[in-house]
């Protein structure tokens, strides 16, 4: 089996990588600029521009199986490819946002959903088999907060009591590579979370335990915040968000054991994730540059604002886009 790997710089996708080349299957590592790929030894790079379709054949061809990150523009396009190319499966790097009532709407979900949809449609007709892994709020989003807390200021934060429900990105990663090699687990949606659901005050409380050092904010409004973020993000993005985190002040979301059943641990905590990047929030860290644009803007990889839960989950209480 092959397995082509987009957006080979990503957080997500480099794990992947090398989850891939430890258990001994063969990979490609695709990417816009290849030639910036650091692969595994003996993981081949091709270029692999979501953007362009005149890339894809070169990079699909002898692929079985693809871990694909939402890029909509094109996302037909790659399922006839991939069908043309005989690819049997496509592993999805969507967002739990999709289960949003109004998801189609929503400039942060509207990509994944578009993108799923147009894999769906390939799948039914029998081109391939699809899997839609959907993350909640990756725990890399707080990477956004590194440099504030480095200089000792802490963030602005316009809801510091909204909850989410961080995922560790290699938990992610163990999920994609658990529907990439066992077949018995393609062709459905799974819902993917961290193991508790935490706000942002909670988060920098960790940060702060886990570093030694203070990790303050600052409360301010959200006609603040937004004109804080005006120079790198789009109003409708900021809009989404600020709505999400208000309908998630105060009230804890909910989590999944979606990761458990898929890698046969539990999700890692927050407080895991923050021992693994602590160095990022160190004073003598370097400049570490803000998780903007998963694969996204203030969301990751895998966007903080994340829709409605599926039923049967848990209800827990206060306790990367790349190229």
């Amino acid at each position: 089996m092959t397995v082509l790997v987009t957006g080979g710089r990503g957080r997500v996708a480099s794990t992947l990588l090398d989850l891939l080349a430890d258990a001994g299957v063969k990979t490609r590592a695709g990417s816009k600029n290849p030639a910036d790929l650091s692969p595994p030894p003996g993981v081949d790079t091709v270029r692999c521009d979501l953007g362009d379709p005149a890339t894809f054949d070169a990079a699909l061809r002898g692929v079985e199986s693809v871990f694909l990150y939402a890029e909509a523009a094109h996302a037909g396009t790659f399922a006839d490819r991939a069908r043309a190319a005989g690819v049997e499966h496509i592993a999805l790097l969507s967002s739990s946002s999709v289960l949003a009532p109004d998801a189609a709407e929503n400039p942060i979900a509207a990509s994944h959903l578009a993108a799923e949809r147009a894999l769906s449609a390939a799948a039914e007709s029998g081109a391939f088999e699809a899997t839609h892994l959907q993350p909640g709020a990756f725990a890399t989003n707080a990477l956004q907060w590194a440099g504030a807390l480095r200089n000792g200021h802490g963030p602005a934060l316009p809801y510091p009591h909204a909850y989410g429900d961080p995922i560790h990105e290699r938990d992610v990663a163990e999920a994609a590579f658990a529907v990439l090699t066992e077949p018995r687990l393609r062709g459905s949606s799974y819902l993917l979370t961290g193991p508790e659901s935490l706000d942002f005050a909670e988060q920098l409380a960790i940060l702060a335990e886990v570093t030694g050092r203070p990790a303050p904010y600052t409360a301010v409004t959200p006609e603040e915040w937004k004109e804080s973020v005006a120079a790198f993000m789009p109003a409708r993005f900021a809009d989404a968000l600020l709505s999400y985190w208000a309908s998630h002040d105060g009230h804890p979301t909910l989590v999944t054991r979606t990761v458990e059943t898929l890698t046969g641990h539990p999700a890692r905590t927050f407080t895991t994730w923050a021992n693994d990047h602590a160095e990022s929030f160190r004073p003598d860290a370097g400049s570490h540059p803000a998780v903007v644009g998963n694969r996204s803007t203030v969301v990751g990889n895998r966007p903080a604002v994340v829709g409605n839960r599926s039923a049967g989950a848990e209800r827990v209480g206060t306790t990367e886009r790349r190229a």
